[in-house]
């Protein structure tokens, strides 16, 4: 099960008691105090794992907590310090207050180094510390300091090189099934993906990348209708993304890039790099979709043409935009069921996305 956001309560641990015990043995009269210290208490940390790529496993947990310091003892025997919580998630886990909505922790990239988030609780100190020369014999000692607690929110929100952006049913599952290694459900009737999928796209021998099938969009997605900011949240980490217009849809093809365009300029502050992949073009006659193609480029203002040489690639037509911002960086057609432009579709996003971290 795919879950992007669940509440937790975190706790820390408590400080062990410092110990009130005093030193008897034989033929030793009056011993002195000889209370131990208690633990440290546990503290929580976190850690970014790249083989998980969801937060089910905290479904049903609601408090999360580490292990409290075990009390001081006679002889000045040390009490246990409590055992740390180490808390794993997925890249892109923003961990958030819920008292007052700040972002605590960011948890973007993957590490072997653990975020410490909250301290165990100190031990208390035992009565061997209190010993004075007015007071021989203290009989008290330090209760262990309490641990820390934070109400939060696990939000994820998914890294990847390309997001796949299109209204259900466009063949955003079909291509990711093809060309990387995630297997997502595919079905020949309308209906939308209802959690994201990762999947790593090989390119030749030595270069991959990150693509996300992300749930389908519709009008007033960035007001929240439909899956709504449920899958805008989705791509908000994403490099570049492939707007999939479906050539052989009942929506046209300028209303669909016009509204998934508006869509992403609602809810981003700026325009990210992005490209278009028109798609199902086996499914119309060559001349025909030439045709339509040609009436698509006109309308986003594309009229320069010619093959994927820049990419050094084969391609059976395609389209160049101008630099700049709100241009596309290509439009490609392609089929994922027949293959068409498949392999040329992987080379060009690779080539875009170096581009782009070039740029960063």
């Amino acid at each position: 099960m795919f879950i992007d956001s669940v509440a937790v309560t975190i706790s820390s641990g408590k400080g062990g008691a410092g110990a009130v015990s005093f030193w008897t043995e034989k033929f030793v009269a009056q011993g002195g105090p000889d209370g131990g210290d208690g633990g440290r208490g546990g503290s929580v940390y976190f850690k970014v794992d790249n083989n998980t790529d969801t937060l089910s496993s905290f479904r049903g947990r609601q408090h999360l907590k580490a292990k409290n310091g075990r009390p001081g003892e006679g002889r000045k025997k040390y009490g246990k310090s409590g055992e740390d919580l180490i808390i794993v998630v997925p890249p892109g886990t923003q961990v958030i207050d819920i008292e007052n909505d700040e972002v605590l922790l960011d948890l973007t990239e993957c590490s072997d180094e653990k975020i410490k988030f909250l301290s165990g609780g100190k031990g208390g100190l035992g009565n061997m510390h209190f010993k004075s020369s007015s007071n021989q014999r203290p009989t008290y000692a330090q209760s262990g300091e309490a641990g820390a607690t934070k109400q939060v929110r696990f939000e994820l929100k998914m890294i990847a090189d390309v997001g796949l952006v299109g209204y259900p049913n466009v063949g955003k599952s079909t291509l990711i099934s093809v060309i990387s290694n995630a297997r997502p459900q595919v079905a020949d009737y309308e209906f939308t993906t209802l959690t994201p999928k990762l999947g790593v796209v090989d390119v030749g021998d030595y270069d991959s990348f990150i693509m996300a099938d992300i749930p389908g969009i519709i009008e007033g997605a960035s007001e929240g209708k439909g899956l709504g900011l449920e899958f805008l949240k989705h791509i908000e980490r994403t490099n570049f993304f492939l707007i999939m217009i479906d050539i052989s849809n009942y929506r046209e093809m300028s209303y669909q890039y016009d509204s998934l365009l508006g869509e992403l300029g609602k809810y981003f502050t700026s325009v990210k790099r992005y490209g278009i992949a028109v798609t199902k073009v086996d499914s119309t006659e060559v001349d025909q979709a030439n045709v339509m193609i040609e009436q698509f480029l006109s309308h986003i203002g594309i009229k320069q043409n010619k093959q994927l040489e820049r990419f050094g690639v084969d391609a059976n037509y395609y389209s160049y935009g101008a630099e700049g911002e709100g241009m596309p960086r290509f439009v490609l057609p392609i089929s994922s069921v027949s293959h068409i432009n498949s392999e040329a579709l992987k080379f060009v996003l690779q080539t875009v996305i170096k581009e782009s971290k070039e740029v960063k």
